[in-house]
């Protein structure tokens, strides 16, 4: 049941307009907000509380060419490599050309990587061609995450919004520019005005059953950018790491690139090292091969691949060397009843990082004016076909530190009258549907957009995503999410319809992604990096092209090559 009144004033501690408004907490979100000019009005909106995103959970650590031995160039012929042939090589030599002063900048922070005497130690991983990843022990992200939000928390410019959940993007529907989010926050919903949004929500691996990502990963600066018509690209590519904790009520926790970097052998039940069969580098291959390799070799050889694994041998390291680099991995591996010093670790495979997301320039801006994009949530056109590891954070600090250079017309605060909607929450019904798909989706998502994919099983799964979504749609609880009014600040009279109505906009959130990927992998017949077709295995010249997506309209488009990429209008 609902009420209607007039109402002027925003709700309390919440100011109804900033300068700028930065969604997402993770590294990306938390260095945007640091680098924003001192004089802004910053809003930093989580889901949750400050350090609760994927790159807190990120273990590897960040790469940098910044030994003597090393060189920005073979950092950049690494990361073209692993990228399969699509991605834009500005960019990628945007990245590497900045990774030093990214680590210096951490570095002046406080932030305490590894040492080996008084040089900053690095370690090697997968298809890099020198050990440039540098560590702090095996929670890397959780060093550099918690470091910045204590910086975060020192500025008295940002204006840390926790438990918020932006709801969709405000476009003007004059100019088409973005000035601001809807946003459910402390039992309401207000449109909350600025004069740029920056989208840093990370990725969407709940989407998927088999996840290294944390529970917030549900894709919703993605599905609010799609859904307010910005330009997606590559939305496809979606990096299965090989090396997943894989027991029975655990969850799906990385053991690190880096442990296979450090010795560790791939093994299966008999003990052989299997990966050597399907690629010279064996556990050094790239993760898309990896993960392959895994994959089939468990259709091989397992009675049920679905719930089969291989092991992660960590003997041949030198125990110290484990103790040292390592100690998060061991006391988890603890938990769950595993000696690494003296058995395997069981693994398998699990979703982790997507390569595609909001096309961005080299500036971070979208096709949407006054909208931006940084970290997981952005294709920047680092990343190509499959990430190359530890480059994620690196893109995180570098990108993220484009937005010192923002420009923004700073404006005076204004109320605005509006219609004040109270809302008794009463979808218990609708909640229960909700819950049902999204416990379902991913499951089908795994089985039809998993590791492996083919033409048949990718349109059946492709109408069933789509049936969820058009039921969901018409819901009476979907409208604050789909369909509210900027004239109109909703309140909410229960504490259970806070809650609901963040279920349901994780769920919308998660279709739509869903639908994207499943789509955006029907429409690339070919294979390529993270995107494996059974049914068209060989990688084509013809699709050494990015695919880029706005509204239901789906088609290919040129890598960017030049110094100045041309996402859109946004300036």
């Amino acid at each position: 049941m609902t009420s209607f009144s007039r109402y002027s004033a925003s709700s309390p501690n919440l100011p109804s307009q900033f300068d700028v408004l930065v969604v997402g907490s993770g590294a990306a979100g938390l260095y945007a907000a640091l680098c924003l000019p001192n004089h802004f009005r910053v809003g930093l909106v989580t889901k949750d509380t400050l350090k609760t995103g994927a790159s807190d959970w990120a273990q590897g650590g960040i790469a940098a060419a910044i030994d003597s031995s090393d060189s920005p160039k073979l950092h950049l012929e690494d990361t073209l490599k692993a990228g399969a042939g699509l991605c834009d090589r500005a960019a990628v030599e945007f990245l590497v050309e900045h990774a030093a002063s990214a680590i210096q900048s951490l570095l002046e922070m406080g932030v305490a990587f590894d040492c080996q005497g008084n040089r900053l130690a690095m370690t090697l991983e997968a298809a890099h061609s020198r050990p440039r990843v540098l560590h702090a022990a095996d929670t890397t992200g959780r060093a550099i995450v918690g470091t910045i939000a204590a910086r975060v928390l020192e500025r008295p410019n940002i204006q840390v919004i926790s438990q918020g959940v932006a709801l969709s993007l405000w476009i003007d529907s004059q100019t088409g520019q973005c000035q601001g989010i809807s946003l459910l926050y402390g039992g309401q919903i207000n449109w909350i005005k600025a004069a740029a949004v920056i989208l840093a929500t990370g990725g969407g691996g709940q989407v998927f059953a088999q996840t290294t990502n944390p529970a917030v990963s549900t894709g919703d600066g993605v599905a609010l950018a799609w859904r307010a018509g910005a330009v997606l690209r590559d939305l496809e590519f979606v990096q299965f790491h090989p090396t997943a904790l894989t027991i029975p009520g655990a969850p799906r926790f990385l053991i690190s690139e880096a442990v296979r970097g450090e010795g560790a052998h791939l093994i299966d039940d008999r003990g052989r090292r299997f990966a050597f069969d399907y690629h010279p580098a064996g556990e050094l291959a790239p993760r898309d091969i990896v993960s392959r390799a895994i994959f089939s070799h468990l259709q091989k050889t397992a009675s049920d691949p679905a719930q089969a694994h291989v092991y992660l041998d960590m003997r041949p390291i030198e125990p110290e060397r484990i103790r040292h680099r390592f100690p998060n991995i061991i006391k988890v591996c603890q938990q769950w009843g595993i000696d690494v010093f003296r058995e395997p670790i069981p693994v398998a495979p699990a979703a982790h990082y997507w390569m595609g997301g909001i096309a961005t320039d080299l500036m971070c801006r979208t096709s949407i004016a006054r909208l931006y994009a940084i970290g997981e949530t952005a294709s920047t056109g680092v990343h190509g076909a499959n990430r190359l590891a530890s480059n994620s954070l690196l893109e995180c600090i570098v990108f993220a530190a484009q937005l010192s250079q923002i420009e923004v017309e700073t404006q005076p605060f204004s109320e605005e009258a509006l219609s004040v909607v109270t809302e008794e929450g009463d979808w218990e019904e609708e909640i229960e549907k909700i819950a049902l798909v999204r416990q379902t989706l991913p499951s089908l998502m795994w089985q039809s957009a998993g590791i492996c994919r083919s033409q048949e099983v990718l349109e059946a799964a492709i109408a069933q995503v789509n049936r969820w979504r058009q039921e969901l749609a018409n819901f009476a609880i979907a409208r604050y999410i789909l369909k509210l009014s900027p004239s109109d600040r909703v309140i909410l009279a229960s504490s259970s319809a806070e809650q609901h109505l963040r279920i349901c906009a994780e769920t919308l959130n998660l279709l739509d992604i869903g639908y994207l990927i499943l789509k955006s992998a029907a429409f690339r017949t070919e294979s390529r990096g993270g995107h494996y077709r059974t049914d068209y295995p060989q990688t084509l010249e013809d699709w050494q092209v990015h695919t880029s997506v706005r509204g239901e309209t789906w088609q290919t488009a040129p890598l960017l090559n030049a110094k100045e990429s041309t996402v859109g209008s946004n300036k």
